[in-house]
């Protein structure tokens, strides 16, 4: 008897380290190379991005002053922009708008629907599986030197895992400073560099997002001709992933747009 009883508590005694050691264990996406962890910080308590369930924001073109209501649940990437002529949403399986694609003005749904939410949320973002962040030489815009770190994917990961980033660090906040990019969504073999600025960093519970991004054509380690420009308010990081419904394709005026 004081044997089964010596068992049971051992066992007891088991299950419950191996319950403690799953509540405490880290999330693989906290173990980055360590002049990324530093860009990281410097963003502020990047952990309440890896712990956060949902995602929002509103978002304002500039030139044209058309506004957008972004949500995004962060585990699964289901999506929803609501714009004054348009509704975009990713389901999880397909991408769809409403009422019409002649409703929106850009070249593609898909490309859209994720990405300002992506721009955005660099550099939390590319702490996800399957994206490798290096330090690499530095780079040049209008002729200011740069730390920059490489972004690359692996084979799988998104629609254009060829795509390419560069991030380049403010030398006296350690922030990001710009995004040098390639998109690669339209065509594999494009070989044009964008340049992104990230400007007026406001604080939202503890993390650092950008008021304002501004796009430029990159030639000649030069920012010419702004592209674009959008700004940001009414920023949410939550803790409980936003109601399903939200991101369901409506039953009517509703088309797929994959």
């Amino acid at each position: 008897m004081k044997i089964f009883k010596a068992l049971l508590f051992l066992t007891i005694l088991c299950l419950a380290f191996a319950c403690e050691q799953k509540s405490t264990a880290s999330d693989p996406r906290l173990d980055q190379p360590a002049e990324f962890k530093k860009l990281l910080d410097a963003h502020g308590d990047w952990s309440k991005w890896i712990d956060a369930k949902a995602f929002s924001f509103a978002m304002i073109h500039e030139t044209t002053l058309a506004m957008e209501n972004h949500y995004v649940n962060l585990a699964d990437r289901k999506v929803r922009i609501d714009a004054d002529a348009w509704q975009i949403g990713n389901d999880g399986e397909k991408i769809w708008i409403s009422p019409s694609l002649e409703a929106f003005q850009g070249k593609s749904v898909r490309f859209y629907h994720n990405l300002y939410f992506y721009f955005f949320s660099i550099p939390y973002i590319f702490t996800d599986p399957g994206v490798t962040v290096k330090k690499t030489e530095n780079k040049l815009v209008n002729g200011k030197s740069y730390e920059a770190l490489e972004v690359s994917f692996e084979a799988n990961v998104g629609d254009s895992p060829d795509d390419k980033y560069f991030m380049l660090i403010d030398p006296d906040t350690g922030r990001l400073a710009w995004l040098l990019y390639k998109v690669t969504f339209f065509d594999k073999n494009n070989p044009n560099m964008n340049a992104l600025k990230y400007e007026d960093y406001r604080d939202v519970n503890g993390l650092a997002f950008p008021k304002i991004m501004t796009g430029y054509q990159y030639v000649n380690d030069s920012a010419q001709r702004i592209s674009y420009q959008v700004s940001f308010s009414d920023i949410f990081l939550v803790d409980e992933p936003l109601d399903e419904g939200l991101f369901e394709m409506p039953e009517t005026n509703a088309v797929v747009a994959n």
